[in-house]
């Protein structure tokens, strides 16, 4: 029987079994916008990501690869990426447990 040092503070059940982080994947409310940059291009804008609970770069690589394009992470912590993706980054979130709005 675990300790209750050994307990999660927001869920009382043991930190091993690492039910926070899909907690707060579940929480966040991700939306998915495009936007028409220079020369009437495409960007796919993901936003309302807590970099407290996601590693915000990681996620952007992660989905940079997946959709085979080029992308940055800007100072409000938004995933960028070049080209219109909003379905397939969509589907790639809610495989990973985010609930996106």
């Amino acid at each position: 029987m675990p300790e209750d040092d050994d307990l999660s503070s927001i869920t009382g059940l043991p930190e091993e079994l690492g039910i926070e982080e899909d907690l707060g994947r579940t929480e966040q409310r991700i939306t998915i916008r495009t936007e028409k940059r220079r020369y009437d291009k495409p960007v796919t804008i993901v936003t309302g990501l807590d970099p407290n609970d996601v590693d915000v770069g990681d996620l952007a690589s992660e989905l940079k690869s997946k959709v085979a394009s080029g992308g940055t992470v800007n100072d409000d912590d938004e995933i960028e990426l070049q080209g219109d993706h909003r379905d397939r980054v969509q589907e790639i979130l809610t495989d990973k447990g985010f609930t996106v709005e």
